[in-house]
């Protein structure tokens, strides 16, 4: 069994922070914890708003607290975000995400993620990253 709190993975470099400034991510669960998938806690700061493409990654986002809205860029369509919503990137859609106030989001990515990834020119995570301890 796995047992972590948030503040014990903060405090183990589990707590990654965007260059860019838009957001951060506590991550709870990577793969060389071998469960097939990464879990994390992640802020999306207030006023965020910017292009995501995860092309090598499938990605379930569920809001705790906050608000604001994801735009897939296929169709232009807009969903607004709030607590009690999920969003489900099952086709690799290249979106834009953007926070009004501050939002939490519980987020679980297939494959799962080495721990230290950073969205790179496409706003996607690369396949092949530095682990967390290693």
């Amino acid at each position: 069994m796995i047992v972590r709190t948030l503040a014990e993975a903060a405090k183990e470099g589990r707590r990654i922070v965007s260059p860019d400034g838009n957001w951060e991510s506590t991550r709870l669960l990577l793969r060389n914890d071998e469960m097939g998938f990464s879990f994390h806690i992640t802020t999306i700061y207030a006023g965020a708003d910017f292009m995501l493409h995860y092309q090598n990654h499938l990605e379930s986002v569920y809001c705790i607290s906050g608000e604001g809205e994801v735009e897939t860029l296929a169709d232009g369509k807009k969903y607004p975000i709030s607590p009690g919503t999920i969003y489900i990137l099952d086709k690799h859609d290249k979106h834009m995400l953007r926070a009004t106030k501050e939002m939490t989001m519980a987020c679980v990515f297939n494959p799962p993620l080495h721990g230290k990834e950073v969205h790179n020119k496409d706003g996607a995570y690369e396949l092949e990253a530095e682990s967390i301890g290693g």
